[in-house]
């Protein structure tokens, strides 16, 4: 009988052909997310971390603790975001995973062993055998860049992932504040509907005051109680959105905002060249044409796979007690007869056409949403402009005027309230305006790196890996 093992230099070529497919791809989590950090601190200024254990999470923890100890504002809202945000820091797993599915396109299947032992009479037979996948073999130098693009390419979604988060994050806050500031005045307005309700059944009750007034000034009073109603709701509703997206709980959501948004710019930001910006830096733009790169090269690794299936290398050692050893080789493939492939190639063609009308239906796409989102920027910057210089300072000169002729009694009590009034809704309508501004600002800021989810899908167009035995 012969001996167990196959010869020395099948084994040597084994070792060696695997050290040279699988020695250059190797697993990397820093390396994986590292991308995604810089675009956070460059974009944002933002630390990012990628939580991974007890003690990891035990420090964000602590660092959220600090970021809430004082009021919050935008910037450390969404530092705060980036860092406790659950739903953020289970999406940036998908870059281990892609990173495994990354490495594991690089390593060849494992070589499949035979071992059969037959007997005829006194004879006995034992058959060896190693086979290795070389359809898989000859695919490699084109599978292994399909799966960096792969990969790369969920780094970008991750990456946009991450800038809208920021972008909600300060969105919402500045509607939270907004809500909070809003609130304040509904109470003010609701007091002077309250004194000026009470002052008119009062007079009614002693005959100086016909129903007429008196149903006006109670209708009043009902409309800023529903109005504070719904301000209180809104407040509610902010608040309890920017939790959620801070991923706060418990007594960490008796966090505190401050008293009012930040003050209008002194002048709007000037872009002219916004749409170059755009194509420049906007992230679904960029995947559009990584996808349609791509697709062109998943149609050369279809064309030259196309009439390789199976192909497959054994090594053979046969041994028996009454002959002598058998060695050798065999090669196993299709013949294409049946299918030649063409009905792939043609599949990826089209696959690739198909790509590159949707990176131009992107571009333009971009090009207007950017367009659409900087004339609001500077729409919501003159609206709020003329609120805080012209509006605003007017209604206040009326109630000043009409103050100094209350003192001097030349007019009544109910008009002096109806202009404060007034005046109480215009710097409510201010605070609207300039939260409209900020909102349009982190509409214009998202807009230039591309909306949440906005990344093309890569386009199939190669040939899926074939096993050892081509199924």
């Amino acid at each position: 009988m012969a001996g167990s093992s196959l010869p020395r230099s099948c084994r040597l070529a084994a070792v060696t052909l695997a050290v040279l497919l699988t020695g250059c791809a190797t697993l990397d989590p820093n390396a994986a997310i590292d991308p995604v950090q810089r675009a956070a601190q460059s974009r944002l200024g933002a630390e990012l971390p990628l939580v991974g254990n007890a003690a990891e999470q035990a420090r964000v923890s602590q660092r959220v603790t600090e970021l809430l100890a004082g009021p919050l504002n935008a910037d450390t809202a969404v530092q705060i975001a980036l860092l406790n945000n659950r739903g953020l820091q289970a999406r940036l797993q998908d870059l281990g995973i892609a990173d495994a599915d990354r490495v594991q396109a690089a390593r060849l299947s494992n070589p499949g062993f035979s071992f059969g032992r037959s007997t005829k009479g006194d004879e006995r037979e034992i058959e060896r055998g190693l086979h290795l996948n070389l359809a898989q073999l000859i695919a490699l130098p084109w599978v292994q860049p399909m799966a960096r693009r792969q990969f790369e390419r969920v780094q970008g979604d991750v990456t946009l992932q991450v800038l809208a988060v920021a972008a909600d994050t300060r969105r919402t806050f500045v509607q939270a504040v907004a809500a909070e500031e809003t609130l304040r005045y509904m109470q003010q307005v609701m007091q002077a509907a309250e004194a000026s309700a009470e002052l008119a059944r009062r007079m009614a009750a002693v005959g100086n005051f016909n129903k007429l007034s008196q149903a006006r000034e109670q209708a009043f009073y009902a409309e800023a109680a529903l109005n504070l109603a719904r301000a209180q709701q809104v407040r509610t509703a902010s608040r309890e959105k920017l939790i959620r997206l801070l991923g706060l709980w418990g007594t960490q959501t008796a966090f505190t905002l401050p008293p009012r948004l930040p003050d209008l710019p002194p002048e709007p930001a000037d872009q002219p060249d916004i749409e170059r910006s755009a194509m420049a830096q906007r992230l679904d733009v960029q995947a559009a044409r990584s996808a349609a790169e791509q697709t062109a090269k998943n149609l050369g690794l279809t064309q030259a796979t196309r009439f390789v299936n199976v192909l497959e290398l054994g090594l053979m050692r046969n041994s028996s007690n009454e002959a002598p050893t058998q060695r050798g080789w065999e090669i196993e493939f299709q013949l294409p007869i049946f299918d030649s492939g063409s009905a792939r190639v043609a599949k990826a063609e089209a696959v690739y056409r198909q790509t590159l009308h949707q990176a131009a239906d992107v571009a333009v796409n971009a090009r207007s949403e950017v367009r659409e989102a900087y004339g609001a920027y500077r729409t919501a910057w003159d609206i709020a402009r003329h609120h805080r210089d012209e509006i605003v300072p007017l209604r206040q000169r009326i109630l000043d005027e009409n103050l100094l002729r209350y003192n001097g009694m030349l007019i009544g009590v109910f008009e002096l309230l109806a202009d404060a009034r007034v005046q109480i809704a215009s710097v409510n309508a201010a605070i609207e305006a300039l939260r409209d501004f900020w909102l349009a600002q982190a509409a214009l800021d998202q807009a230039l790196v591309g909306p949440a989810g906005a990344l093309p899908s890569l386009a199939p167009g190669g040939p899926a890996p074939t096993d050892a035995k081509g199924h």
